[in-house]
């Protein structure tokens, strides 16, 4: 295969899934804004969602207050931003377009139809109905390319950059919604298990569509550390920075065998798959500082996209 093929197949997904995961943010975002008063606290759950999304630094550059409009408007339509939801669907069907002989007729009229129904949305009059419409709509869109993918397309090297770009986003997605809540949602002096943060860890989960699943883990009320340890630990969550190595592990043994060769990108793979198979949420907590323990995994995460690239893309 040609790399600029696999460059753009693995772009194409990471657009994708990113589009999907700005959605469930910007949807949990809306939903702690509509809480009442009294468990709103003082938090900015519209600046945690532009962090959550790794946008808060490029918004700032812009001069505007972090408010619900602005907000919505920079993570879902703003052409300023490469990484809103908008421009994510539009470059994911560019590159879909560019390599329309890799992927079956399904994906592409997936991608295609996603972004034609897309485009009617402008940001104009957002009120949260129109808002819910328009992310349900993104969350389809990329569900139905997903599907697409997996019920018609060769297990080749195509598939495999597919996946490799798909658990790489998902992972740092889902380690940085992780981070934001236990490092900046919560304000100062808020009680950890109180209300606020109950109400907050389980707008996390819906963000993640895991509320069933915690309820069939767990069988329990929620407790950020169970959560966490669903999140990161649990191999069977299909969201969790554990469920992705392994996935990232396999698909990468798969590439090294049609290829014939490892190299650096199977080792990180492997590497960081065995730490995080290897340790206990407990040790997490208490060992390294679940904020601690999510920054190193999102370097771990950027390394393992630089290698991927190195080996495969350049």
């Amino acid at each position: 295969m040609l790399s600029r093929t696999a460059d753009s197949l693995f772009w194409l997904a990471r657009y994708l899934e990113r589009a999907d995961n700005t959605a469930r943010i910007v949807d949990a975002a809306s939903r702690l804004a509509a809480t009442p008063d009294s468990y709103a606290g003082g938090s900015n759950e519209w600046e945690s969602a532009l962090a959550a999304a790794g946008a808060l630094g490029a918004f700032v550059a812009t001069g505007r207050q972090p408010d619900r409009d602005t907000a919505i408007d920079f993570l879902a339509f703003s052409a300023d931003n490469p990484s809103s939801i908008k421009s994510c669907l539009q470059t994911a069907r560019h590159n879909a377009r560019a390599e329309r002989a890799a992927l079956t007729t399904d994906m592409w009229q997936a991608i295609n139809t996603g972004w034609l129904d897309l485009r009617r949305f402008d940001g104009a009059r957002m009120d949260r109905q129109t808002l819910n419409r328009f992310l349900d709509a993104v969350k389809e869109a990329c569900l139905r390319f997903d599907g697409s993918a997996y019920r018609t397309m060769l297990r080749s090297d195509n598939f495999f950059f597919l996946k490799l770009g798909v658990y790489l986003e998902r992972a740092d997605s889902t380690a940085r919604i992780l981070d934001v809540k236990y490092h900046l949602l919560l304000p100062e002096g808020a009680r950890v298990g109180g209300g606020l943060d109950y109400y907050q860890w389980a707008s996390i989960l819906r963000s993640v569509s895991s509320v069933t699943a915690y309820r069939w883990v767990y069988h329990d009320s929620l407790r950020p550390w169970h959560i966490a340890d669903l999140l990161i630990l649990n191999e069977k969550m299909p969201r969790s920075l554990a469920n992705c190595y392994d996935n990232l592990a396999d698909t990468l043994d798969d590439l090294s065998q049609a290829y014939g060769t490892q190299g650096p990108a199977q080792r990180v793979a492997r590497s960081v798959f065995s730490r995080l198979r290897n340790t206990e949420i407990s040790e997490i907590f208490q060992k390294h500082g679940l904020h601690e323990f999510l920054t190193d995994f999102i370097k771990d995460n950027g390394r393992l996209g630089t290698a991927i690239r190195d080996q495969y893309l350049a």
